[in-house]
């Protein structure tokens, strides 16, 4: 996993680190390791025109150092100062061959080295730098894209929005949740010593190696009831879709067995679509028919569910039992009015909710989503895992971001499959915290995988599935 930390760490960090090391050492292996993927991404080097978008603080001064490098290969490269710049690196840069040039540089660079504003800003960005925001596949951000909040990915105004984003030492959370994945492009770590001296990440950014180790493998010698037995709640009426998702997801997603109960209509509607489910029909209500089906080593409740008395009896009942519970779509909006079912259980509870059923629990996300979730998550005693391009994952303390959501997956019924496949890793025995982040990785490379070629949508999704998990387990997919 990709650790994420927050500023007032690695500030921390690079004191107790700078301490250790001649004075200047640590901002030229930041330049160095600039220099190196901003060549990389140019065609050549030599002959190429290079633009530094330079403010006054320390990202400022690598863009100089490391635009140094580069014109000492060739590269034609100005630098645009939005205030006074660090006087050794801009000699530095002059002496290779750089140049000072006004705004109109920005015309026909190649490449634009952002180094406005660095980690420590926040808020909206100061006129003489809001001027020279820039966006597109040739803009290199330093450290973090200037007009984004690192730790929470906040934009307040005009942003740089990058290509490529090269942060130094570790990453931040700000470059991975919030408007801030939408601006850093693509992240790529530059090592520069400073491991040692952070402490353990508190958020984590999960990657296709750490799901290739979690994801769970069948037993030798084992039955279904040890390849995990899966309950699914779900569906009325009205919604029967919402039941076949969920229920498909689940016998996709590898459960042992799937178990599907609901109300007449839903249960025909599964029974008819997936043969491999157990079903079983019950009155509305009925929240001690369902849990007499038999024996589950994880439920899913809520999707199409319903709102009304019917459907709470049913949702307080899965809730009573002490397996792992994955609480879904209208059971979110029973539970927030009924948040003590959830103080009072034991074992562990998954809620998927997306941004407007997360704020039924009476607390906006605001800015900082990672803040939120978290909030939510000690205050009921349970994992949460907020919905989105970038899902955050959070028991209260652990916090785990997956990166393969995208807009792909904004259809109805995708939420179902996810609920579904995460269900059913809880039942093969993940906990709560990995098996939200799992499923979340999966439902989205699964997604990419159905929109190739066009528009995709929710049956889609859980039909490739098992794509997914075999590029997992190949390595077919680069993380």
């Amino acid at each position: 996993m990709r650790a994420a930390h927050p500023v007032s760490q690695i500030r921390a960090a690079e004191k107790d680190l700078m301490a250790t090391l001649p004075e200047g050492t640590l901002m030229q292996r930041a330049a160095t390791g600039l220099a190196v993927a901003c060549a990389q991404r140019l065609v050549g080097v030599y002959g190429a025109r290079v633009v530094l978008l330079v403010g006054t603080g320390n990202n400022g001064a690598d863009a100089l150092w490391a635009g140094a490098r580069l014109a000492a290969r060739g590269a034609a490269v100005s630098a645009v100062l939005a205030g006074s710049a660090d006087v050794d690196a801009l000699s530095a840069l002059r002496a290779a061959g750089g140049r000072v040039a006004g705004p109109a540089a920005l015309d026909d660079a190649d490449l634009v080295i952002d180094g406005l504003v660095g980690i420590g800003g926040t808020g909206a960005l100061r006129p003489a730098a809001a001027a020279l925001v820039v966006e597109g596949e040739h803009v290199v951000a330093v450290d973090v894209p200037s007009g984004v909040d690192a730790d929470t990915g906040a934009v307040a105004g005009p942003a740089v929005r990058a290509g490529l984003t090269v942060t130094f030492g570790t990453s931040k959370p700000g470059l991975h949740v919030g408007a801030g994945r939408g601006h850093a492009g693509r992240v790529e770590l530059v090592d520069i010593g400073l491991a040692p001296y952070l402490p353990t990440a508190v958020v984590q950014i999960l990657e296709r190696t750490d799901v290739d180790m979690l994801l769970p493998l069948r037993p030798a010698g084992g039955d279904k009831y040890a390849s995990g037995v899966v309950g699914v709640a779900a569906g009325s009426s009205q919604y029967t879709g919402a039941a076949v998702l969920a229920t498909g997801a689940a016998v996709r997603a590898g459960a042992g067995m799937v178990r599907f109960v609901g109300v007449a209509h839903a249960a025909d509607q599964v029974r008819g679509r997936w043969p491999e489910a157990i079903v079983t029909t019950v009155k509305p209500g009925d929240g001690a028919g369902v849990i007499a089906v038999g024996q589950v080593q994880a439920w899913v409740v809520g999707p199409g569910l319903g709102t009304d008395a019917a459907a709470a009896a049913v949702v307080q009942a899965v809730l009573a039992s002490d397996v792992p519970v994955l609480v879904d779509a209208d059971a979110l909006t029973l539970c927030a009015q009924h948040p003590e079912w959830l103080r009072a259980r034991t074992a562990a509870t998954l809620l998927t909710p997306h941004d407007g059923e997360f704020e039924r629990f009476g607390r906006p996300l605001g800015a900082d989503r990672i803040g939120a979730v978290q909030a939510v998550a000690r205050d009921l005693g349970v994992t949460v895992l907020l919905k989105g391009d970038a899902t955050i994952v959070s028991d209260g303390a652990r916090v785990l971001v997956n990166d393969t959501g995208s807009p792909v997956l904004a259809t109805a019924g995708t939420g179902d499959v996810l609920s579904g496949g995460c269900g059913a890793l809880l039942a093969q025995g993940l906990d709560a915290l990995h098996a939200g982040a799992v499923g979340a990785y999966l439902h989205g490379l699964a997604g990419a995988l159905s929109a190739e070629g066009g528009p995709t949508s929710a049956s889609r999704v859980l039909e490739r599935w098992p794509d997914a998990v075999r590029a997992i387990r190949t390595g077919t997919l680069q993380s």
